[in-house]
Protein backbone atom coordinates (compact mmCIF):
# COMPACT_ATOMS: atom_id res chain seq x y z
CA UNK A 1 0.00 0.00 0.00
CA UNK A 2 2.70 2.50 0.94
CA UNK A 3 5.53 2.77 -1.54
CA UNK A 4 6.87 6.32 -1.79
CA UNK A 5 7.88 8.12 1.40
CA UNK A 6 5.31 6.03 3.27
CA UNK A 7 2.52 7.56 1.19
CA UNK A 8 -0.56 5.65 0.06
CA UNK A 9 -1.00 4.69 -3.58
CA UNK A 10 -4.49 6.21 -3.60
CA UNK A 11 -6.70 8.14 -1.19
CA UNK A 12 -10.17 6.63 -0.96
CA UNK A 13 -12.23 9.05 1.12
CA UNK A 14 -12.23 12.31 3.08
CA UNK A 15 -11.35 10.58 6.34
CA UNK A 16 -8.13 9.21 4.86
CA UNK A 17 -7.42 12.52 3.12
CA UNK A 18 -7.86 14.58 6.28
CA UNK A 19 -5.74 12.21 8.32
CA UNK A 20 -2.91 12.64 5.83
CA UNK A 21 -3.34 16.42 5.77
CA UNK A 22 -3.05 16.79 9.55
CA UNK A 23 -0.13 14.38 10.07
CA UNK A 24 2.80 16.55 11.24
CA UNK A 25 6.36 15.99 10.08
CA UNK A 26 9.06 15.01 12.55
CA UNK A 27 10.52 18.49 12.07
CA UNK A 28 7.23 20.15 12.98
CA UNK A 29 6.86 18.01 16.11
CA UNK A 30 10.36 19.02 17.15
CA UNK A 31 9.53 22.68 16.53
CA UNK A 32 6.24 22.39 18.45
CA UNK A 33 8.10 21.19 21.54
CA UNK A 34 9.24 24.78 22.14
CA UNK A 35 5.70 26.21 22.18
CA UNK A 36 3.72 27.28 25.25
CA UNK A 37 0.52 29.19 25.86
CA UNK A 38 -1.79 29.93 22.95
CA UNK A 39 -0.96 29.60 19.26
CA UNK A 40 -3.60 31.80 17.63
CA UNK A 41 -4.61 31.13 14.02
CA UNK A 42 -6.55 34.03 12.53
CA UNK A 43 -8.76 33.15 9.56
CA UNK A 44 -8.86 29.45 10.42
CA UNK A 45 -12.17 28.70 8.72
CA UNK A 46 -11.03 28.82 5.09
CA UNK A 47 -9.72 26.13 2.75
CA UNK A 48 -6.37 25.69 4.49
CA UNK A 49 -7.16 26.81 8.02
CA UNK A 50 -8.85 23.75 9.55
CA UNK A 51 -6.18 21.23 8.53
CA UNK A 52 -3.40 23.67 9.45
CA UNK A 53 -4.87 24.17 12.91
CA UNK A 54 -5.42 20.45 13.48
CA UNK A 55 -1.90 19.68 12.23
CA UNK A 56 -0.46 22.22 14.66
CA UNK A 57 -2.46 20.81 17.59
CA UNK A 58 -1.41 17.26 16.79
CA UNK A 59 2.24 18.32 16.61
CA UNK A 60 1.88 20.02 20.01
CA UNK A 61 0.23 16.93 21.49
CA UNK A 62 2.85 14.57 20.11
CA UNK A 63 5.64 16.85 21.35
CA UNK A 64 4.09 16.98 24.83
CA UNK A 65 4.18 20.77 24.78
CA UNK A 66 2.08 22.93 27.08
CA UNK A 67 0.39 24.83 24.26
CA UNK A 68 -3.09 25.18 22.81
CA UNK A 69 -4.13 26.07 19.27
CA UNK A 70 -6.87 28.71 19.16
CA UNK A 71 -8.60 28.86 15.77
CA UNK A 72 -10.36 32.17 15.08
CA UNK A 73 -12.82 32.79 12.25
CA UNK A 74 -16.38 33.92 11.65
CA UNK A 75 -17.13 30.16 11.33
CA UNK A 76 -20.09 30.75 9.07
CA UNK A 77 -19.78 27.01 8.38
CA UNK A 78 -20.51 25.23 11.71
CA UNK A 79 -19.22 21.95 10.25
CA UNK A 80 -15.66 23.31 10.14
CA UNK A 81 -15.92 24.47 13.75
CA UNK A 82 -17.20 21.11 14.95
CA UNK A 83 -14.44 19.34 12.98
CA UNK A 84 -11.81 21.41 14.78
CA UNK A 85 -13.39 21.01 18.21
CA UNK A 86 -13.30 17.23 17.82
CA UNK A 87 -9.56 17.40 17.14
CA UNK A 88 -8.69 19.30 20.29
CA UNK A 89 -8.50 22.77 18.74
CA UNK A 90 -10.13 25.59 20.69
CA UNK A 91 -12.39 27.65 18.42
CA UNK A 92 -13.46 31.27 18.77
CA UNK A 93 -15.96 32.99 16.49
CA UNK A 94 -14.97 36.58 15.77
CA UNK A 95 -15.25 39.29 13.13
CA UNK A 96 -11.63 39.94 12.21
CA UNK A 97 -12.51 43.36 10.78
CA UNK A 98 -13.52 44.45 14.30
CA UNK A 99 -10.80 45.79 16.58
CA UNK A 100 -13.03 45.16 19.60
CA UNK A 101 -13.44 41.50 18.63
CA UNK A 102 -9.69 41.07 18.25
CA UNK A 103 -9.02 42.79 21.56
CA UNK A 104 -11.11 40.09 23.27
CA UNK A 105 -8.92 37.27 21.92
CA UNK A 106 -6.36 35.56 24.18
CA UNK A 107 -2.78 36.76 24.31
CA UNK A 108 -0.33 34.72 22.25
CA UNK A 109 3.36 34.63 21.47
CA UNK A 110 2.72 33.30 17.97
CA UNK A 111 0.11 34.28 15.38
CA UNK A 112 -0.55 32.40 12.14
CA UNK A 113 -2.39 34.86 9.89
CA UNK A 114 -4.52 33.32 7.11
CA UNK A 115 -7.07 36.09 6.51
CA UNK A 116 -7.62 37.11 2.89
CA UNK A 117 -10.16 37.73 0.15
CA UNK A 118 -9.65 37.04 -3.56
CA UNK A 119 -12.66 35.83 -5.50
CA UNK A 120 -15.44 38.30 -6.10
CA UNK A 121 -13.00 41.22 -6.33
CA UNK A 122 -14.34 42.28 -9.72
CA UNK A 123 -17.90 42.48 -8.35
CA UNK A 124 -17.02 44.00 -4.94
CA UNK A 125 -13.48 45.41 -4.87
CA UNK A 126 -14.02 47.42 -1.68
CA UNK A 127 -14.68 44.21 0.27
CA UNK A 128 -11.41 42.73 -0.99
CA UNK A 129 -9.50 45.84 0.04
CA UNK A 130 -11.17 45.93 3.47
CA UNK A 131 -10.37 42.29 4.26
CA UNK A 132 -6.82 42.51 2.93
CA UNK A 133 -5.84 45.79 4.60
CA UNK A 134 -8.11 46.58 7.58
CA UNK A 135 -7.95 43.07 9.06
CA UNK A 136 -4.12 42.92 9.19
CA UNK A 137 -4.02 46.40 10.74
CA UNK A 138 -6.39 45.24 13.49
CA UNK A 139 -4.33 42.10 14.07
CA UNK A 140 -1.02 43.96 14.26
CA UNK A 141 -2.49 46.48 16.71
CA UNK A 142 -3.77 43.63 18.90
CA UNK A 143 -0.53 41.64 18.87
CA UNK A 144 2.38 44.12 18.52
CA UNK A 145 4.75 41.93 20.57
CA UNK A 146 3.86 38.58 18.98
CA UNK A 147 5.61 36.74 16.16
CA UNK A 148 3.58 36.53 12.94
CA UNK A 149 3.61 34.09 10.05
CA UNK A 150 1.32 35.80 7.56
CA UNK A 151 -0.04 34.33 4.37
CA UNK A 152 0.36 36.35 1.20
CA UNK A 153 0.28 35.23 -2.44
CA UNK A 154 2.47 34.85 -5.49
CA UNK A 155 0.02 37.20 -7.22
CA UNK A 156 2.05 40.12 -5.88
CA UNK A 157 4.55 39.33 -8.67
CA UNK A 158 4.12 40.03 -12.39
CA UNK A 159 3.94 37.38 -15.06
CA UNK A 160 7.52 36.35 -15.88
CA UNK A 161 9.25 34.54 -18.77
CA UNK A 162 9.02 30.77 -18.41
CA UNK A 163 12.77 30.25 -18.73
CA UNK A 164 13.59 32.58 -15.80
CA UNK A 165 12.48 30.03 -13.20
CA UNK A 166 9.94 32.23 -11.43
CA UNK A 167 9.97 35.40 -9.35
CA UNK A 168 12.31 35.63 -6.38
CA UNK A 169 11.66 37.34 -3.06
CA UNK A 170 14.02 40.18 -3.97
CA UNK A 171 12.13 41.00 -7.19
CA UNK A 172 10.02 44.13 -7.44
CA UNK A 173 6.31 43.68 -6.73
CA UNK A 174 4.39 44.48 -9.91
CA UNK A 175 0.83 43.25 -9.32
CA UNK A 176 -1.63 42.60 -12.13
CA UNK A 177 -5.27 43.39 -11.34
CA UNK A 178 -7.10 44.75 -8.32
CA UNK A 179 -6.86 41.63 -6.15
CA UNK A 180 -3.10 41.58 -6.60
CA UNK A 181 -2.88 45.28 -5.68
CA UNK A 182 -4.90 44.57 -2.53
CA UNK A 183 -2.53 41.69 -1.72
CA UNK A 184 0.42 44.10 -1.99
CA UNK A 185 -1.58 46.44 0.25
CA UNK A 186 -1.80 43.66 2.86
CA UNK A 187 1.96 43.21 2.74
CA UNK A 188 2.51 46.96 3.11
CA UNK A 189 0.28 47.04 6.20
CA UNK A 190 2.31 44.26 7.81
CA UNK A 191 5.52 46.06 6.85
CA UNK A 192 4.32 49.32 8.38
CA UNK A 193 3.32 47.90 11.76
CA UNK A 194 6.34 45.62 11.86
CA UNK A 195 8.61 48.64 11.51
CA UNK A 196 6.64 50.74 14.01
CA UNK A 197 6.47 48.07 16.74
CA UNK A 198 9.39 45.82 15.82
CA UNK A 199 6.96 42.92 15.29
CA UNK A 200 8.67 39.94 13.60
CA UNK A 201 6.83 38.75 10.49
CA UNK A 202 7.44 35.95 8.00
CA UNK A 203 5.48 36.86 4.86
CA UNK A 204 4.56 33.64 3.03
CA UNK A 205 3.90 34.16 -0.68
CA UNK A 206 1.97 31.00 -1.56
CA UNK A 207 0.86 29.62 -4.93
CA UNK A 208 -0.95 27.25 -5.28
CA UNK A 209 -1.87 24.90 -2.43
CA UNK A 210 -3.72 21.80 -3.59
CA UNK A 211 -5.97 19.43 -1.64
CA UNK A 212 -7.76 16.76 -3.68
CA UNK A 213 -11.04 18.61 -3.12
CA UNK A 214 -9.69 21.79 -4.77
CA UNK A 215 -6.58 23.18 -6.45
CA UNK A 216 -5.00 23.60 -9.87
CA UNK A 217 -4.58 19.85 -10.29
CA UNK A 218 -8.23 19.22 -9.42
CA UNK A 219 -9.32 21.95 -11.85
CA UNK A 220 -7.37 20.31 -14.67
CA UNK A 221 -8.44 16.77 -13.78
CA UNK A 222 -12.10 17.79 -13.78
CA UNK A 223 -11.79 19.39 -17.22
CA UNK A 224 -10.14 16.27 -18.61
CA UNK A 225 -12.66 13.93 -16.99
CA UNK A 226 -15.62 15.96 -18.30
CA UNK A 227 -14.18 16.21 -21.80
CA UNK A 228 -13.83 19.99 -21.65
CA UNK A 229 -11.36 21.82 -23.87
CA UNK A 230 -8.34 23.08 -21.94
CA UNK A 231 -6.98 26.52 -22.79
CA UNK A 232 -3.18 26.41 -22.52
CA UNK A 233 -2.57 30.16 -22.87
CA UNK A 234 -1.58 30.24 -19.19
CA UNK A 235 0.57 27.22 -19.88
CA UNK A 236 2.66 26.77 -16.74
CA UNK A 237 2.16 26.81 -12.99
CA UNK A 238 3.59 25.93 -9.58
CA UNK A 239 1.66 24.11 -6.88
CA UNK A 240 2.26 22.40 -3.55
CA UNK A 241 0.45 19.71 -1.57
CA UNK A 242 -1.58 21.43 1.13
CA UNK A 243 -0.19 19.22 3.89
CA UNK A 244 3.35 20.30 2.98
CA UNK A 245 2.29 23.95 2.73
CA UNK A 246 0.73 23.86 6.21
CA UNK A 247 3.77 22.11 7.70
CA UNK A 248 6.17 24.67 6.23
CA UNK A 249 3.99 27.63 7.25
CA UNK A 250 4.05 26.44 10.86
CA UNK A 251 7.77 25.74 10.74
CA UNK A 252 8.46 29.27 9.42
CA UNK A 253 7.87 30.89 12.83
CA UNK A 254 11.61 31.14 13.70
CA UNK A 255 12.25 32.86 10.35
CA UNK A 256 10.13 35.92 11.16
CA UNK A 257 11.95 39.24 11.16
CA UNK A 258 11.33 42.98 11.35
CA UNK A 259 10.97 44.32 8.68
CA UNK A 260 9.03 41.30 7.39
CA UNK A 261 10.88 38.51 5.65
CA UNK A 262 9.21 37.37 2.39
CA UNK A 263 9.32 33.63 1.59
CA UNK A 264 7.97 32.04 -1.58
CA UNK A 265 6.12 28.81 -0.83
CA UNK A 266 5.40 26.48 -3.73
CA UNK A 267 6.91 23.61 -5.71
CA UNK A 268 10.50 23.68 -6.83
CA UNK A 269 9.29 22.36 -10.19
CA UNK A 270 7.41 24.23 -12.90
CA UNK A 271 4.52 22.20 -14.35
CA UNK A 272 3.20 22.44 -17.90
CA UNK A 273 -0.58 22.49 -18.24
CA UNK A 274 -0.42 20.46 -21.44
CA UNK A 275 1.75 17.70 -19.95
CA UNK A 276 -0.25 17.44 -16.72
CA UNK A 277 -3.54 17.29 -18.65
CA UNK A 278 -2.16 14.55 -20.91
CA UNK A 279 -1.11 12.60 -17.82
CA UNK A 280 -4.63 12.93 -16.43
CA UNK A 281 -5.99 11.73 -19.77
CA UNK A 282 -3.87 8.59 -19.56
CA UNK A 283 -4.74 7.95 -15.90
CA UNK A 284 -8.48 8.46 -16.42
CA UNK A 285 -8.74 6.97 -19.93
CA UNK A 286 -9.95 10.22 -21.43
CA UNK A 287 -9.12 12.03 -24.65
CA UNK A 288 -7.74 15.51 -24.04
CA UNK A 289 -8.54 18.57 -26.15
CA UNK A 290 -6.59 21.81 -26.10
CA UNK A 291 -7.11 25.34 -27.35
CA UNK A 292 -4.77 28.31 -27.61
CA UNK A 293 -1.01 28.41 -27.50
CA UNK A 294 1.27 28.66 -24.48
CA UNK A 295 2.29 32.24 -23.67
CA UNK A 296 5.92 33.04 -23.08
CA UNK A 297 5.08 34.26 -19.55
CA UNK A 298 3.22 32.87 -16.53
CA UNK A 299 2.68 33.50 -12.84
CA UNK A 300 5.59 31.53 -11.38
CA UNK A 301 7.55 31.72 -8.13
CA UNK A 302 11.04 30.50 -7.29
CA UNK A 303 10.91 28.60 -3.99
CA UNK A 304 14.62 27.81 -3.65
CA UNK A 305 15.04 30.06 -0.60
CA UNK A 306 12.27 28.22 1.27
CA UNK A 307 13.87 24.88 0.39
CA UNK A 308 17.23 26.07 1.66
CA UNK A 309 15.74 27.31 4.94
CA UNK A 310 13.17 24.61 5.68
CA UNK A 311 13.77 21.80 3.21
CA UNK A 312 11.96 20.91 0.02
CA UNK A 313 8.26 19.93 0.14
CA UNK A 314 8.09 16.30 1.24
CA UNK A 315 5.27 15.05 -0.99
CA UNK A 316 6.16 14.40 -4.65
CA UNK A 317 3.67 16.18 -6.90
CA UNK A 318 3.71 13.19 -9.25
CA UNK A 319 2.05 11.22 -6.45
CA UNK A 320 -0.48 14.00 -5.89
CA UNK A 321 -1.34 13.91 -9.60
CA UNK A 322 -2.11 10.19 -9.28
CA UNK A 323 -4.16 10.80 -6.13
CA UNK A 324 -6.10 13.55 -7.91
CA UNK A 325 -6.91 11.38 -10.93
CA UNK A 326 -8.26 8.62 -8.69
CA UNK A 327 -10.22 11.11 -6.56
CA UNK A 328 -11.92 12.77 -9.54
CA UNK A 329 -12.54 9.49 -11.37
CA UNK A 330 -14.41 8.02 -8.40
CA UNK A 331 -16.55 11.13 -7.92
CA UNK A 332 -15.20 11.94 -4.44
CA UNK A 333 -16.29 15.18 -2.67
CA UNK A 334 -15.15 18.56 -4.00
CA UNK A 335 -15.26 22.04 -2.50
CA UNK A 336 -16.51 23.63 -5.72
CA UNK A 337 -13.93 26.41 -5.46
CA UNK A 338 -11.92 26.63 -8.70
CA UNK A 339 -8.59 28.43 -8.51
CA UNK A 340 -9.01 30.32 -11.81
CA UNK A 341 -5.26 29.91 -12.21
CA UNK A 342 -5.74 30.43 -15.96
CA UNK A 343 -6.64 34.12 -15.42
CA UNK A 344 -3.89 36.38 -16.82
CA UNK A 345 -5.45 39.84 -16.41
CA UNK A 346 -5.87 39.67 -12.63
CA UNK A 347 -9.67 39.92 -12.80
CA UNK A 348 -10.98 37.50 -10.16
Amino acid sequence: MNSTHGLPEVIEDESQLEELLIMPSAELIQSAATLSGSLVILGAGGKMGPTLAARAQRAIDQAGAAAQVVAVSRFSDPVARDWLDRRGVKTVAADLLSQDALDDLPDADTIIYLVGSKFGTRQNPSHTWAVNTIAPACAMRRYPKSTFVALSTGNVYPLTPIDQGGSRESDALEPVGEYAYAAVGRERIFDHFSRVHGTPVAMIRLNYATDLRYGVLTDLALKVFRGETIDVTQGYFNCIWQGDANDLILRAVPLAESPPRPINLTSLETFAVREVAQTFGQLMSRDVRFSGQESETALLSNASQCAELLGAPATPMERVIHWTAHWVRQGAPLLGKPTHFEVRDGAF
